[in-house]
Formats: C-alpha cells, structure tokens, sequence
C-alpha cells in the first residue's frame, strides 16, 4: 500500500463513453434522444427540485424499463461495452505510471458490465473499481406493462421537458408495477455514492483523509470533489462541465491524460502545497522543460508531455471566481470535441 490514493471517475477522465447513453442509442429507437431528455430531467431532480433521496446518476435506473422492453440480458451490456471502449489519450499510460506510485481506483457511476470492461481494457484490478451493479437478467416486465412501457416513451419524446409528466409515469405508475422492486434496491454510485466510496477506500488504505486525489468531470463528481477539497485532499476538474468546476479546487483542460500525470507525479512525491505551487509557477513559466525538470518530474511521463504538447500547453489552473467563466468555456469546447456534442453536453 502506497501513502496516497488515487480516484478517479471513470467517464471522461479515462474514457470518452457514455455508456448508457450508447447503449440507450444502439438497442432503442430514438434511445439517444430519450436518454438525453431522461438526464435533463435527474438534473432537474437533483439540482431544482432537490428530491429526497434522490442521487444524481439515477437516470441509469429511470432508463433500465426501457432496455427491458427490448429485451436486453447482462450478456448483450458485456458484448457492447467490450466492443465500444473508446478512451482518453494516454489514460492506459498514466494508470500504469500510478502502479507504481499510487493506490489506484475507478469510482464510476456506470454499470458494473461497462467497468469490467473498461479495468480488463485498462489493466485496473476489478476489485479497485466502484460502480452501479444491475442484473438485467433479473428484470421482467408484463405483456400489459410492456405496452405502458412503450407508451410513455412516446410520451416523454413528445413532452421532453413536461417534468410534472415524468413525474407521474415514474414515480406513481412505474413505481406500482412489480419491476419496481427490483429496481429501487439499485445503489446508483453517483454523487453521495461515489463520496461512500472514498470512505471505503480511505479505511481500505488505512491512509489518512487528506491524502487524497479525486478527478471527476461532471454532476456525479460534485460530491465526492466537495469532500476531497474541504479535507485537504487534491481536487480537479478534467474537461468539467459547470458542476465539477463549481467545487473543485483545480481545473485541468487538456486533449490528453498525461496531463494529468503531471499532476499526479508532482503529488506522489510532495504534498497538496507543492501541487499548488507548481500551477501557480506553470502558470507564469516561459520554459516548460525547465519547469518540469525543476519538479522532478517522471522521465517517462515528460517525455510523452513534450511529444504531444508543442506549441500549445494544456490548461491547469486553481479556480478563482474570476477565472471561473473563462475556464468553463475552455473545458466545455474540449469536453464537446473530444467526447462529441451529444455525450458533452450530459450533465
């Protein structure tokens, strides 16, 4: 066991997924749109109307009655994920570089099929990797329910911001059928989950509360981005939407996951001040070379920073409320052009 722990969200800071919005897209007609509006609405659930017990990352549950209608079994999640792991550049070389510094985990709010995936992909031991565990195999819907099931679809593609409507169909009729059951014992692992996880993980490494790394890019990261901060542990944003950006201490922009790597050496071998004292001296630097080799950082990692980073240097920077809206708008374009406009824009 190393002295630090390194957790990362899996979903935009290692891979360019979304794959529940994938699959929704392939396996349901019009899925894609129907998984876009269902994850407007658990925003809108989480962030408006703050409904109790409610997580964000739930749109993996209101979305499940769906895939069953087309009769999609755990097998079928297995064979897509595997076929369909498209990842950040250089995330296989910084989660290697982190064997040997870091105890390393994946907190994601995704399903266990897609991250079983994605650790064999990426070489991460199954047993460091958190996520949403759903059996489709045991979810069945009636002939009749089926029907219903179908209907609000149509429904929802017709309303797709008529909230009081999707109130209704899932949480007074899905809520009745006995699918339901089932389904409400998921523990989605977004948002208050994924902080559940670090807790885990800090007792686990037997590590002290601050000796913490935590990256996320979205609305499931605010959390456990909250408790890293306001702990003392490292807290960064890498292409975050609003959300992430809103509570995290650092802010990382960057096409490519070595960047990252910087950050991560510069922690394994110091401490949080010496991570904020190199982006404020990154900040200022007219000679990266210098500065890199000033910090020590890895051989490896530096050479692969300099081979891809030229003449335009990746955004690293502590957020400040006067450079906040300057930073979103940077992190949403390379978050819409490497992801795509459709996956960027998902909170």
């Amino acid at each position: 066991m190393f002295e630090k722990s390194f957790i990362t969200d899996c979903e935009g800071p290692l891979t360019l997924n979304d794959n529940a919005f994938e699959l929704a897209a392939n396996f349901i007609e019009d899925g894609g749109e129907l998984f876009k509006i269902l994850s407007l609405y658990d925003d809108y659930l989480v962030d408006v109307v703050h409904k109790e017990n409610y997580k964000a990352g739930n749109t993996l549950k209101l979305i499940l009655p769906f895939f069953v209608v087309e009769n999609l079994m755990n097998n079928d999640l297995v064979e897509f994920s595997q076929k369909h792991i498209y990842s950040v550049n250089d995330s296989k070389f910084l989660l290697e570089y982190l064997k040997g510094t870091m105890n390393t985990y994946i907190v994601s709010t995704s399903y266990g099929q897609y991250i079983e995936a994605v650790s064999n992909y990426m070489e991460v031991p199954f047993e460091n990797t958190f996520y949403t565990n759903v059996d489709m195999d045991a979810l069945t819907l009636s002939s009749e329910e089926i029907e219903k099931i179908i209907e609000f679809k149509r429904t929802i593609l017709e309303n797709p911001t008529d909230y009081e409507l999707f109130d209704d169909i899932f949480f007074s009729q899905i809520s009745k059928m006995g699918i339901y059951e089932n389904i409400k014992e998921i523990e989605v692992v977004g948002g208050q989950g994924k902080k559940l996880a670090i807790d885990d993980i800090i007792e686990r490494d037997g590590i002290d509360i601050n000796e913490i790394l935590y990256i996320g890019d979205s609305i499931t990261d605010v959390e456990p981005l909250d408790f890293a901060r306001k702990n003392d542990g490292v807290s960064i944003s890498f292409n975050g939407n609003e959300y992430p950006l809103k509570v995290a201490e650092i802010a990382i922009v960057s096409p490519s996951a070595v960047t990252t790597a910087v950050i991560a050496d510069v922690y394994a071998k110091n401490d949080k001040g010496k991570v904020l004292e190199f982006i404020d001296d990154y900040n200022i630097s007219k000679d990266y070379e210098k500065l890199l080799d000033d910090y020590n950082i890895d051989e490896n990692i530096k050479n692969r920073f300099f081979s891809i980073f030229k003449d335009e240097y990746p955004l690293i920077k502590i957020i400040t409320d006067e450079n906040y809206e300057e930073i979103l708008k940077v992190s949403k374009e390379m978050r819409n052009n490497i992801r795509g406009q459709d996956i960027g824009e998902l909170g």
